[in-house]
């Protein structure tokens, strides 16, 4: 080989000759064999890049199948610019419209003349059929990078207006965009070598569209199935027609919104219906107490929801309605220490509802709720050991039990108290904001930066560690959360419309720290892209009881 340099493989963990502006693909072509994965990325000197990415210089090389986290994004939005494919190609003059996850699936709407079109069966039969032609015929999504302004051109004439306006506001002077058949289209990410590697996928009628279907979790080789989620998709469409009356579906309409300086009205109504929302969940408990019922409230959701300042804001409407409510910390029913089950690799499982000792936590609610007396225990984080400090409780006139934890909704956690006397509230980040059509805000996303804003504000934690531990906390919910969402009795969304253009400012410098040597730069990288979409956003007028200031800081609450 002429101008022969080295890449180091992780996977292969030795120095592989190449080179000079060879690309991925061709250098994993000679070490397929070895190697043992179909790659349908690679990781770059920690940063995700696609197949075609041509080397010039020495790197750190991972190939990535779509089992890792980047992998899976790549396979998703690969499939989602097959299905766009295959809808401009069967319906020409009818829009795709993607919105969210949701249901373990991606759900899509067909949009024609401004409205919602619901798609006949025969049509997501015959899309699908369409997307199994695509996918067999092994097309190439090919990569392009071109100015800014020449991109613009060909998305117009395409009529992917919500893309062009979103590209308004971005300062880049190049565009990264992919073809498949000539077809063009953008997405936040990287996209697969070609069509062939996207054999596994389903696509079915829902609700008012279409749920895509991509590979499970658990097994690539097969295909995710659907869950019930009505509840949550009630929640998730109830936010998506406030969007569309205020009119902000996307990312370049809320861009436009900052660009007029009408930021503050947005917020206004933005937390107007987070308080209409707790308003009605406090009149539903309200009702059912004055009937004998709910003398519990558990609040329960996934990590940075906003569950804390959930509970101190239903808190307080409860009292409105003349309802006094009093709170108990899940933590302070932990087991001690020695008796808290492990995890996987040896250490204590602090989020395992078996950490709680259970049948202690049952005896006391059945105390106070027939009036009597308990003596609380307290938890010491630094013995590992319960402690009793002579703090009593007892249920007065008119109160009533106020418990935040993840394991709320699972029935195992009260197992010993009748379900009319429990209400449950689910408090979910669901963000509804799209990108632009065929690009969506991953809810996790969300959470994500709005924990490692307040992990470095109050705890001293690094963006680094935050990204580090995330994959173990989404284990965590995939286990003792999402399972039991639906028990709800009242799902409440805490996502806030403009959130990710007031993160933005707080987020990117933590991002920035994230240095280059470690792999969790990658998902650094990725935050900053989506976080480049946004323009920044004041909190000057983002109100001292705002879910938001848990994590920005500013509360009038006390946590």
């Amino acid at each position: 080989m002429n101008n022969e340099m080295k890449i180091y493989c992780a996977n292969l963990k030795e120095y592989v000759k190449f080179r000079g502006g060879e690309r991925l693909c061709d250098i994993y072509e000679r070490l397929k064999e070895r190697i043992g994965i179909t790659p349908i990325c690679a990781r770059v000197n920690n940063k995700t890049e696609n197949m075609s990415y041509p080397v010039f210089s020495p790197k750190q090389v991972e190939f990535l199948d779509a089992s890792s986290p980047s992998g899976r994004r790549v396979y998703v939005h690969s499939l989602c610019m097959v299905l766009y494919k295959a809808v401009h190609d069967a319906f020409p003059g009818i829009k795709l419209r993607i919105e969210h996850s949701i249901s373990n699936g991606y759900y899509a709407l067909f949009i024609q003349d401004g409205e919602i079109l619901v798609p006949a069966p025969a049509m997501v039969t015959t899309i699908r059929h369409k997307m199994r032609e695509i996918v067999e015929a092994n097309m190439p999504f090919v990569r392009h990078e071109k100015l800014t302004t020449d991109v613009v051109k060909i998305f117009k004439k395409q009529g992917l207006d919500d893309k062009v306006k979103l590209m308004k506001y971005s300062q880049d002077l190049y565009t990264v965009y992919y073809t498949l058949d000539g077809l063009a289209d953008s997405f936040y990410g990287n996209l697969a070598p070609s069509t062939g590697f996207l054999k596994v996928f389903d696509l079915q009628a829902f609700k008012k569209g279409m749920l895509l279907m991509g590979i499970s979790k658990d097994d690539i080789t097969k295909t995710d199935k659907p869950v019930r989620q009505e509840k949550m998709y009630k929640a998730f469409t109830d936010y998506l027609d406030f969007n569309h009356i205020i009119g902000i579906k996307n990312v370049g309409e809320l861009n436009e919104v900052v660009a007029r300086g009408d930021t503050g009205m947005l917020m206004n109504v933005a937390e107007a219906l987070h308080a209409k929302s707790f308003g009605l969940i406090a009149e539903e408990i309200t009702r059912r107490y004055r009937k004998g019922g709910a003398r519990i409230v558990l609040i329960a959701g996934p990590s940075s929801s906003g569950k804390t300042t959930s509970s101190k804001r239903l808190a307080i409407q409860l009292m409105c309605n003349l309802i006094v409510p009093q709170i108990i910390s899940l933590d302070d029913y932990f087991v001690n220490r020695t008796e808290t089950p492990l995890d996987e690799n040896g250490e204590y499982d602090y989020e395992s509802l078996y950490a709680l000792d259970l049948e202690l936590f049952n005896a006391h609610l059945k105390t106070l709720i027939a009036g009597e007396e308990v003596d609380m225990p307290t938890y010491n984080f630094e013995t590992g050991m319960r402690e009793y400090r002579g703090k009593k409780l007892k249920l007065g006139k008119n109160s009533i039990l106020l418990i935040e934890g993840i394991h709320g909704l699972n029935p195992e956690l009260t197992a010993d108290i009748p379900d009319d006397q429990k209400f449950r509230v689910y408090a979910s980040a669901l963000t509804t904001l799209s990108i632009d059509d065929h690009n969506w805000v991953p809810t996790t996303d969300n959470r994500l930066l709005r924990r490692m804003i307040r992990d470095h504000k109050y705890r001293g934690v690094s963006a680094v560690d935050t990204i580090a531990r995330w994959q173990s906390v989404r284990a965590g919910e995939e286990k003792w959360i999402f399972p039991y969402q639906e028990n709800a009795d009242a799902t409440f969304n805490s996502s806030l419309l403009f959130e990710l253009g007031v993160m933005k400012e707080y987020a990117e410098p933590l991002l920035k720290q994230v240095p280059h040597n470690v792999p969790e730069y990658a998902e650094a990288w990725r935050l900053r892209m989506l976080l480049s979409y946004f323009s920044p956003i004041s909190e000057k007028d983002i109100p001292s009881t705002s879910l938001l200031r848990e994590f920005l800081g500013g509360s009038s609450f006390k946590y």
